[in-house]
């Protein structure tokens, strides 16, 4: 299985999929925004994800559902940095979700152990030379624009080649900045920049993605392209009625190694990697 570099020890030496629990300090995140605002309910849901089988909690202070707006900088750091410092306390594996060098920074110093920059670089030009002062994983999603605009930017010729050559791009970009390549892991943005219907192919094509020769990182969990495939009267399925479908795209990834999934139900989809990795040493075994 594919690993970037930099992971704490513990991480390191997993040879499963590992699972990423969401946490949003938002008010305004599609799945669970406003549920985390308050620094105590956060910690506390972080805590009960890490019992649950988080490996990783992702911290996020700004929404990047489809037509949110940009918040400030303190803005964004007044809602992540209490919750990383109390967490890194606690020696909780932290990820901060941020577009930007200053709050990756101050994230990194408060005790964060990754970077998930869904931008891949792309939002903040003091992103790469940030990286180049620390060895921690980056995790590099294909972006295109920011959330207002990017459900305008969906042209492709062909969805998964266009993405992985475009995550291409921004890696030689990254490494031509001093970014060493074992640190980068990928993500190709399901529902980033993509129609309902160009997120099948992508997932489809995890094979092809996995030819770029660095770890993935893929986030579906209770994404509108799920609730649009079990409409029923003409509704697709409520967000908080996924859970089912994205256990399903877990499974199919961890059987697939995949280094790791990004999801809100912790419990479940830790369920379903336990189940795919005592298959996989059974058939290694065998």
């Amino acid at each position: 299985m594919q690993k970037p570099s930099g992971l704490p020890e513990e991480l390191a030496k997993l040879d499963r999929t590992l699972v990423m629990g969401v946490l949003n300090v938002t008010p305004d995140s599609f799945s669970d925004g406003g549920k985390f605002n308050s620094a105590q309910i956060a910690i506390d849901y972080s805590r009960q994800m890490v019992d649950d089988g988080a490996d990783i909690v992702d911290i996020g202070g700004e929404s990047t559902k489809p037509g949110a707006q940009r918040i400030s900088v303190e803005q964004e750091l007044d809602r992540v940095i209490p919750v990383i410092t109390q967490l890194a306390k606690d020696g909780i594996v932290i990820s901060v979700d941020t577009m930007r060098a200053q709050v990756a920074k101050e994230a990194v110093q408060a005790g964060a152990k990754l970077i998930n920059d869904v931008s891949g670089g792309k939002a903040d030009p003091d992103m790469f030379s940030f990286l180049t002062t620390n060895s921690l994983p980056y995790i590099m999603m294909h972006w295109r624009g920011f959330s207002t605009e990017m459900m305008h930017l969906t042209d492709y010729e062909d969805v998964l080649l266009d993405v992985c050559d475009e995550l291409q791009n921004q890696v030689n970009v990254a490494v031509s900045a001093g970014v060493e390549l074992s640190r980068i892991a990928l993500d190709p943005g399901i529902g980033f920049a993509k129609t309902v219907e160009q997120n099948w192919p992508i997932l489809a094509g995890v094979a092809d993605l996995q030819d770029l020769g660095l770890p993935l990182l893929i986030g579906v969990s209770r994404k509108k392209f799920l609730g649009e495939l079990l409409t029923k009267n003409g509704e697709a399925r409520d967000v908080s009625q996924r859970e089912a479908a994205t256990v399903a795209v877990t499974t199919l990834l961890a059987a697939q190694s995949v280094w790791a999934v990004r999801v809100h139900d912790v419990k479940s989809s830790s369920d379903a990697i336990k189940v795919v990795h005592r298959i996989q040493q059974e058939q290694s075994n065998g």
